[in-house]
């Protein structure tokens, strides 16, 4: 039967279990992230007559790497015949087949239920504390008030006590593709919430956790983005490579790229599909990021980057860039973004991060007229270490929302006197 009362537990953890482990494999592995992981978290909160209420939240563990729209999708398998009576903060996207019940109705009775997030705007009786952002959850490093996703579900049909309940398996997640790897459920101290006058602390009945890495090869069959590199005083540009992320083939939609001059050009109501549509290159690439070495003072260089979306399918939403560049450790100023050190297991600070600044241009719009964001990045000059000879002056590696992007060859550099 469904239980009598489903109230949402508005509580908010006293400590999170932030203990991280390196991916078991070894394409999951990133060396400017190592402990880096998503973290899913069931929280048993009561217990019902015919089941469980649990709160599930979804934990970004990454410096850099985010979730954006359309937003994660979660999928487990039940152990037995569960089912799913309400939820709040969160919605099965099937109800299944829930014929053998009489009388209520349950939400979902899917045997392998796949659960989203709400829309921004849901009525609040149906939301719950980090619920219905589209999906969408940030970078720890980014935005951490925003690095995590709940949701709840009354489950029944299941276990009643600790040593009753059986923990679902098969997790999946999917951001909204693929890339990630889920490992076991496994069984965990419970997590302990503090009220909101922090006058007194309680405790889930039950707790496990279920850790996610993430790989590119799982993501993507081929790279997202590149990098071209230009000088004030080389006319010489060093493009992004041919055929970085694929090749051309001719200029038609319906065989993947769309000529930027064509009047069948997609509009702007099509957006956030997974399935790129991109403008025609010679590198075919949805992203592009130049760097451009703009000038050269006395005691200070200044660098411009400009990132182009080429994509017509997507606006990428709080996009964020990571730059690999030995003179971070003299970085002055930053001019379009915002910025923080990103540390990893390195000693030097060789390493950051830059990201748009909200209600400005923390979006990256679908390719075309306004598909491109600027920023600047002034160093100061260390005697003992700069020079403009040998590619110094250029970045040894860039990410773009998580994924390296492709250089040119270092034979291919410009010149810079």
């Amino acid at each position: 039967m469904m239980p009598n009362s489903f109230i949402p537990l508005l509580l908010m953890p006293s400590s999170s279990n932030t203990s991280c482990c390196l991916s078991k494999f070894v394409e999951a592995y990133d060396a400017l992230d190592p402990n880096g992981n998503i973290t899913i978290k069931w929280d048993v909160m009561a217990w019902t007559p015919d089941g469980y209420v649990a709160v599930v939240t979804i934990y970004n563990y990454q410096q850099y790497r985010h979730i954006e729209a359309p937003g994660w999708s979660l999928g487990w398998t039940w152990a037995e015949h569960e089912v799913i009576w309400n939820m709040v903060g969160g919605l099965t996207t099937e109800q299944g087949d829930c014929s053998r019940f009489q009388g209520e109705i349950p939400f979902s009775c899917q045997k392998s239920p796949t659960v989203v997030d709400l829309l921004p705007g849901t009525p609040y009786n149906q939301q719950i504390a980090n619920c219905c952002k589209g999906g969408v959850i940030s970078s720890r490093m980014q935005d951490p008030s925003n690095a995590a996703s709940s949701f709840q579900l009354s489950v029944g049909s299941a276990g009643t006590t600790n040593k009753t309940v059986k923990i679902p398996k098969n997790i999946t997640l999917n951001t909204p593709g693929p890339g990630y790897t889920c490992g076991p459920a496994k069984i965990v101290r419970p997590t302990r919430f503090l009220s909101a006058d922090k006058r007194r602390v309680t405790q889930a009945l039950m707790t496990w956790n279920i850790k996610c890495t993430y790989s590119p090869f799982l993501a993507h069959k081929a790279p997202t983005c590149c990098v071209s590199l230009s000088s004030f005083n080389n006319k010489t540009i060093a493009p992004c490579p041919t055929c970085s992320c694929g090749c051309r083939r001719n200029n038609t939609v319906s065989r993947g790229c769309v000529d930027p001059k064509s009047p069948h050009v997609p509009g702007p109501g099509q957006k956030n599909i997974i399935t790129p549509l991109v403008q025609c290159t010679s590198h075919m690439c949805p992203v592009k990021i130049q760097w451009h070495l703009k000038l050269n003072y006395k005691h200070y260089w200044r660098v411009k980057i400009t990132i182009t979306n080429l994509n017509y399918h997507m606006n990428y939403t709080h996009w964020n860039l990571v730059v690999q560049h030995p003179n971070f450790d003299n970085f002055t100023q930053v001019v379009g973004s915002k910025y923080k050190a990103l540390t990893s297991l390195s000693t030097t600070n060789d390493t950051a991060m830059l990201w748009g600044i909200k209600h400005y241009n923390d979006v990256l719009m679908q390719a075309g007229r306004y598909g491109k964001v600027h920023l600047e990045l002034l160093f100061r000059k260390d005697k003992a270490t700069f020079t403009s000879k040998k590619g110094w002056a250029f970045p040894q590696r860039i990410y773009f929302n998580g994924d390296s992007c492709v250089m040119p060859p270092p034979d291919a550099y410009p010149l810079v006197a």
